[in-house]
């Protein structure tokens, strides 16, 4: 393994002994900050599930050059889990749980416009630094994947998952998460914003098979409903 606990993300990573370059902002870390020297070892990811031990083959703090010496490989887990979920209007509670959820283990993402969303517009890259740098620090090989900006109705048109599910908070007859996941299944949850999906929107969803779901006991905001739905997954898939 590398001796560094640091890990650097290169997408298109070849697993060869051939020399390649660290992105600007990698090479800044590995060779301003950490100061390795050639020779040295890091660990490198390619967010599609290639984790790798490689070297320091020329420490220049705008093209740091390195080579592949081992795969290290990494597993995924055999379920997928996509959340779509409404971008708080404090972005920064979007950000919490896009690093969280990374961390804990989520395959897919799309920021949903509802009805009732009082925010409608997000900065795609800012949120895939996030998502980067939770995967890095959490090992992770394989990064998730964030989508545009999607409205519900778009959404009801184009999604696919085995087992589809809406979270709301109105009054109704609905069944508990976490009694209602398949182990190892294709899961597609919706999160609605601060103000809750329509009773038009929840409609249109289970018309089209969602199943109504309660979270819990507790009223959630938006994030924490999002980590919960990502951690119950994760649970009861350990099993």
């Amino acid at each position: 393994m590398a001796k560094t606990d640091t890990i650097f993300f290169f997408p298109g990573c070849q697993n060869v002994l051939t020399v390649q370059t660290l992105p600007e902002e990698e090479s800044q870390h590995a060779v301003k900050v950490l100061r390795l020297q050639i020779g040295e070892e890091i660990a490198v990811v390619d967010g599609v599930g290639g984790f790798y031990t490689a070297r320091i083959t020329n420490p220049h703090p705008k093209r740091c050059g390195f080579e592949i010496i081992e795969t290290v490989g990494a597993g995924k887990h055999d379920y997928k889990l996509h959340i779509a979920i409404a971008p708080t209007k404090n972005i920064e509670r979007l950000e919490w749980f896009l690093e969280k959820s990374t961390e804990i283990g989520i395959d897919e993402v799309t920021p949903l416009v509802c009805r009732f969303s009082e925010r409608k517009i997000v900065k795609e890259e800012r949120l895939q630094k996030i998502i980067v740098a939770a995967a890095k620090q959490s090992l992770k090989a394989y990064f998730p994947k964030l989508n545009p900006l999607t409205t519900f109705d778009e959404l009801m048109k184009n999604h696919q998952a085995s087992q589809k599910f809406i979270a709301h908070c109105y009054e109704e007859d609905k069944k508990l998460f976490q009694n209602e996941i398949k182990p190892s299944s294709d899961v597609l949850i919706l999160i609605g914003p601060e103000g809750d999906f329509s009773l038009e929107e929840v409609q249109k969803a289970i018309s089209l098979g969602f199943i109504p779901v309660s979270l819990g006991n507790s009223r959630l905001r938006t994030e924490t409903a999002g980590v919960v739905a990502c951690h119950t997954v994760a649970v009861i898939n350990q099993f």
